[in-house]
């Protein structure tokens, strides 16, 4: 017993003491970050419903049958097999060491078996994943390109000594008369007979160094974890618990400085926009880099990765975990960088975002700011407000930009629109209606009767395709006799497009107008054709004071349809796809009511695309990429049309006019004969109009 007890505290001295040696290192790398938001700590309902399904019951890593099962019986594993642990401390100090109440019952010795062999087979089927989706096979469309694989292998290798030698030591204490449990452990009572010819004496030589041997794999599991990207064991369920709920998508996060937001109409001197170096993050975002489990769920979904440009949100984390590592012995110097390393020094000075630095200009802007990769997480990274961060921090500190941005920019400044067509413009769409659009002028509240304001937006007012939709929707509201007005040369961009490049100051001058446009004419409810504005109207405004109640169109009439206020009467004999647009579905998650108006129609055969609902493919348009250009890899826009026109459809239908428009240009593009792209009101009003108007 004396060698046990000797050789297991010195065992657990080491361990732990190079593990907290390297945690303490990590807390203080955090405490160098800037605070979080508020709020991030509170726990509440939707915390501890996030905690419990996304950690306990390992939603996400669902989603994906196989590899989501081995995780789910790897995570239930460790959390059962700790049980184990108690037991093998407690036996270095007592060989008939059992826990407490429990520590006898077969069922518990059955469990602990259970989960011992599902983790062995677990281990197995990770490693056919790994070999089958090696890089050296599959090259960037492997979602394992670019991680690091040797660590990940020694990690299998690692789970799989601690279960061998976890059944090791308890079939050699049955032999010895040792193990608590008399029946119920199967697969140590099978390793116990193989063990039972080596006689007495081998098995209880066998006990100890099997005990120490599986303390000292533990043990040594431990002191790799913390030194590798595996630490997401640790630091996953903290990762998950101070996420942004339900999801880190839809609003973006308001722009803060040392923790406190920042007053754009007088900044102080101090103030930092965004993100220029990895201290500028918060520490929740350097929990986020030390999170990064490497799985590549993320890459396997980026439309900019999977289109061959340099964005990969994997790599990108991983890069910002890797800088920020190299970098902590500048951090936590302080003031004083005498006694610093030359290779933290030479760190220190790269620049977060360079042709140099540690995520370069292409890797940042072809970002389409889509969410799909924070929609596959499994522990919850925000990659797209720390992609838009660092863009506030290029666009407002560093003016640096895309060249063709400065387009789009100048024109949202001056004309209130990227295309720069002006406020006087913005009524021509409503010249081929055949009823008139009652529009709110300036200074007037909403009249009693009119229930909507119709938020056209610039591309409603402006660009021809979506000028379309608005008209269909328009006359849609009359025949339903929904009264509504428009704004007309009152309207001016939300800041949309402004505020995912990163121009902040822009977007608060265009939204705060706005604001203070809709309250002062005292408008409650709001409707929009366009998901990027129902986005910015409903879930960014209230950040300024604007509270609204906002709907998409489709949400509109798909009730205005069960009202019986509408009624599809001529059949639409097509095969028609939908797409979903990325900030209508995934940032808000609106996927049936564009489906329910398509299904309405009689004659409509709906076809889902592959990618379609939370996994649907971008269109390219995203985060201002509808104004720049696309020199990198093949066309986004291109890539999704091939999908959708490969369900047969002769109609593509969205429900976003920068959708659209892209996927308009990419059936153009591939010559698609018989293929038209409309929005999904333009198939419902086909089938509303009568006969006689239809002709």
């Amino acid at each position: 017993m004396a060698v046990r007890v000797i050789v297991g505290l010195l065992l657990i001295v080491a361990a732990f003491g190079s593990a907290g040696r390297r945690l303490l290192m990590l807390y203080r790398l955090g405490r160098t970050a800037q605070p979080v938001e508020p709020g991030r700590i509170r726990v509440g309902a939707a915390q501890l419903r996030g905690e419990a399904a996304e950690v306990l019951g390992q939603r996400k890593l669902l989603t994906w049958t196989v590899p989501g099962t081995a995780h789910l019986l790897t995570f239930w594993g460790f959390l059962i097999l700790g049980l184990t642990l108690i037991e093998g401390f407690g036996a270095l100090v007592d060989r008939d060491f059992h826990i407490p109440w429990i520590g006898t019952q077969p069922w518990l010795g059955f469990l602990e078996d259970f989960f011992a062999v599902a983790v062995l087979l677990a281990v197995a089927v990770f490693a056919g994943i790994r070999l089958r989706h090696r890089p050296a096979r599959e090259g960037t469309r492997s979602r394992f390109f670019g991680s690091h694989l040797g660590g990940a292998w020694l990690i299998l290798f690692m789970i799989f000594n601690v279960i061998w030698t976890l059944l090791l030591y308890r079939g050699a204490q049955i032999n010895t008369g040792n193990f608590p449990y008399e029946n119920g452990a199967f697969a140590s009572a099978a390793v116990a007979r193989v063990l039972a010819p080596l006689g007495a004496t081998a098995n209880d030589v066998i006990e100890t160094a099997g005990l120490l041997l599986a303390l000292g794999v533990v043990l040594g599991f431990l002191v790799i974890v913390v030194h590798s990207k595996h630490l997401h064991i640790f630091t996953a369920v903290p990762n998950v618990r101070l996420s942004r709920r339900p999801r880190a998508l839809g609003a973006l996060q308001p722009v803060r400085s040392g923790g406190k937001p920042v007053d754009f109409d007088d900044p102080g001197e101090d103030d930092v926009i965004g993100r220029g170096a990895i201290e500028d993050f918060t520490w929740k975002g350097m929990l986020d880099f030390a999170s990064c489990t490497e799985c590549g769920r993320c890459q396997s979904q980026c439309p900019a990765w999977n289109t061959g440009k340099p964005l990969s949100p994997k790599l990108l984390i991983m890069s910002l975990r890797d800088h920020a590592l190299a970098k902590a012995p500048y951090l936590l110097a302080g003031d004083d960088h005498a006694n610093v390393d030359a290779l933290a020094l030479a760190e220190a000075q790269r620049p977060l975002v360079g042709d140099d630095g540690v995520i370069t200009p292409d890797v940042l802007w072809s970002c389409t700011t889509c969410g799909a990769c924070v929609e596959q997480c499994p522990v919850d990274i925000e990659h797209v407000d720390h992609i838009v961060d660092m863009r506030r921090y290029q666009v407002v500190m560093e003016a640096s930009f895309p060249r063709e941005a400065a387009v789009l920019l100048r024109n949202l400044e001056h004309a209130g629109d990227p295309w720069g067509r002006g406020a006087p413009a913005r009524l021509e769409w409503t010249a081929k209606l055949d009823f008139p659009v009652r529009v709110l002028g300036d200074g007037e509240t909403l009249p009693e009767d009119a229930e909507y304001l119709f938020w056209v937006g610039c591309a409603g007012a402006f660009d021809e395709r979506a000028t379309r939709t608005s008209r269909a929707v328009a006359e849609l509201l009359h025949t339903a006799g929904v009264e509504f007005v428009v704004l007309g040369s009152g309207e001016t961009c939300t800041g949309d497009p402004a505020r995912r490049l990163g121009n902040e100051l822009l977007f608060q001058e265009l939204a705060r107008q706005n604001v203070q446009t809709l309250t002062s004419a005292g408008v409650r409810k709001i409707v929009t054709t366009c998901a990027h504005c129902f986005n910015s109207l409903g879930n960014e405004y209230p950040q300024l004071g604007g509270d609204f109640e906002v709907v998409h169109h489709t949400q509109l009439l798909s009730r205005l349809l069960a009202e019986g206020r509408l009624t599809p009467v001529r059949p639409v004999e097509a095969t028609v796809t939908y797409h979903d647009p990325c900030y209508l579905g995934r940032h808000n998650r609106v996927f049936a009511a564009p489906r329910d108006l398509l299904g309405s129609v009689a004659g409509v055969r709906l076809t889902e695309p592959d990618r379609t609902r939370e996994r649907s493919f971008c269109c390219g348009a995203g985060g201002a990429r509808m104004w720049l250009e696309e020199p990198l890899g093949t066309r986004i826009n291109e890539n999704r049309t091939d999908e959708l026109i490969a369900t047969g459809a002769e109609v593509v239908a969205a429900a976003c006019p920068y959708c659209i428009d892209m996927l308009a240009d990419g059936v153009a593009q591939r010559a698609a004969e018989g293929v038209t792209v409309t929005d999904v009101a333009d198939v419902l009003l086909r089938s509303v109009r009568q006969p006689e108007e239809a002709s």
